[in-house]
């Protein structure tokens, strides 16, 4: 598949703790390496400053509350066939957080053009 303007894609959306950790890496540079390995169109890593998930333990940046395990988001989009293909892997390697998919709408998908000008 090819990510063009109309054509259909499906956004997988993994929140973790920025402290997981997968074969002593953070567990987020071990997913971003792991989809670049195989092939997937691109992802990206969002670093929250604030929230919580199933413990209610609530998670900031405020100076007063610093937290060691802010909440981080990997986007990654691509076919469904290759989404259904590594979601055996992820439920292996990530233990704790929520995975969540969406069909979307690819709008544009390009890359920088040459700035050399």
């Amino acid at each position: 598949m090819k990510l063009e303007r109309n054509s259909k894609a499906v956004l997988l959306r993994i929140y973790i703790g920025e402290s997981d950790r997968y074969k002593g890496k953070p567990l987020y540079r071990f997913l971003v390496e792991l989809f670049k390995k195989e092939g997937f169109y691109g992802a990206t890593v969002l670093r929250g400053i604030t929230g919580f998930g199933q413990t209610s333990n609530v998670h900031t940046t405020s100076i007063l509350r610093l937290s060691t395990d802010l909440p981080i988001v990997i986007e990654v989009v691509d076919s469904r066939e290759k989404i259904d293909e590594i979601k055996p892997v992820l439920d292996e390697i990530i233990k704790g957080g929520l995975i969540i998919e969406q069909e979307v709408e690819v709008w544009a998908y390009r890359g920088k053009e040459d700035e050399s000008d």
